[in-house]
């Protein structure tokens, strides 16, 4: 990505570009997505620019989920979902579009449509194993 980058996120942030706020603290910020998966679907971004989470401080992230929680919480009151999804891409190969940090809010709803689709196989436990022991060597 070039330093050129006009991040839509920062333009937020910055009073450039409109957005429909639903909470903003002194490190986050929260507005409903202007391409909605459902009613209530909403993003938490760091007001500081992070383009993936390996720029961003551990202490901001949690506070994204935080205000995740807060705004589940809170659609869960106002909207009635039958359930929430919380999502987060790290990277193109992760589906990341917008390159700053940002944390979909997602309220479900019986007969929604919307997926979050992987496929999956079963690992026997010997190779279980020998991924847990590189991730933690590697912390």
């Amino acid at each position: 990505m070039s330093q050129d980058y006009e991040c839509p996120f920062c333009e937020i942030v910055g009073g450039e570009a409109a957005a429909s706020v639903v909470a903003e603290t002194d490190e986050t910020l929260a507005f409903v997505d202007l391409n909605p998966a459902t009613e209530g679907h909403t993003l938490v971004i760091p007001k500081e620019h992070a383009a993936g989470l390996e720029g961003l401080d551990p202490a901001v992230g949690g506070r994204l989920f935080e205000e995740g929680m807060a705004i589940a919480a809170a659609a869960r009151e106002a909207l009635d979902p039958d359930g929430i999804n919380f999502f987060l891409a790290d990277g193109v190969a992760a589906g990341q579009e917008v390159f700053h940090v940002h944390l979909h809010v997602v309220p479900r709803y019986e007969g929604d449509d919307v997926q979050f689709v992987a496929e999956q196989s079963r690992a026997d436990r010997e190779e279980l194993d020998a991924v847990a022991d590189r991730l933690r060597g590697a912390r």
